[in-house]
């Protein structure tokens, strides 16, 4: 396949409107939507993809109820901890976005763990956005710089501080359960992204819309602010 975007940010939403329609608790939701994540991250690889970034948990999901919190904690440990060893069998490059404080000591430990251990692989990157703020990546930014001492500051300096430094910018952002936004994810990243929405729920998500939200970026007519020769 030709014309294929570099960098693949997703939102993988609505599992718990998924579990909600079935009657069943959101963390079922949110369990299904676990066992697809796993598989997205194949499915998006094997059709040559570079970087998939993925947002797991952003610094507003906070406001949710302590129970399922909680729980989607303990999500994140049991789904990190049996895909360990996935990320050297298949040299996958493991990068997170976000910050640590409220996560648990032992997620925190995991992920700084897989970030080290994979650190010089390069065919294929996934990035988890876990406790992630496009805002508060700004600020975090700013704050390294002024740090740095860097003046005056310009847009590379800024984009060296991100946490997707080196990384190419998002091409293709997609976003399930048929909300068109997308909710302080990568805003600076995306400033030139193509959007795909889906309106299945996150747990209905197939290796079907990967394949479609490829085709249709590869029909966009990327300008860049340019004209069209």
């Amino acid at each position: 396949m030709k014309n294929l975007p570099r960098h693949v940010a997703l939102i993988p939403d609505g599992n718990g409107r998924w579990a909600t329609r079935l009657g069943l608790p959101r963390m079922a939701g949110h369990r299904a939507g676990g066992k697809v994540l796993s598989k997205a991250i194949g499915w998006f690889r094997d059709a040559g993809v570079e970087v998939l970034s993925l947002f797991c948990f952003s610094t507003e999901n906070w406001d949710r109820p302590r129970e399922e919190l909680d729980g989607l904690m303990r999500l994140f440990d049991v789904l990190l901890r049996k895909n360990f060893s996935r990320f050297g069998e298949e040299q996958i490059r493991l990068r997170w976005l976000g910050r640590p404080d409220g996560l648990p000591k032992r997620i925190v430990e995991t992920l700084r763990t897989l970030e080290e251990d994979t650190a010089n692989f390069r065919d294929f990157q996934l990035c988890l956005a876990i406790n992630y703020g496009g805002r508060d990546e700004i600020v975090r930014t700013v704050q390294r710089i002024v740090k740095l001492g860097t003046a005056p500051p310009n847009w590379a300096t800024l984009t060296g501080q991100l946490d997707t430094a080196d990384l190419p910018e998002v091409d293709l952002l997609i976003r399930t359960s048929g909300e068109r936004r997308i909710s302080n994810f990568l805003l600076l990243q995306s400033a030139y992204a193509e959007f795909c929405f889906f309106d299945c729920h996150w747990p209905d998500f197939s290796q079907k819309e990967v394949h479609q939200a490829l085709k249709d970026f590869q029909g966009r007519k990327r300008r860049f602010g340019a004209i069209s020769p």
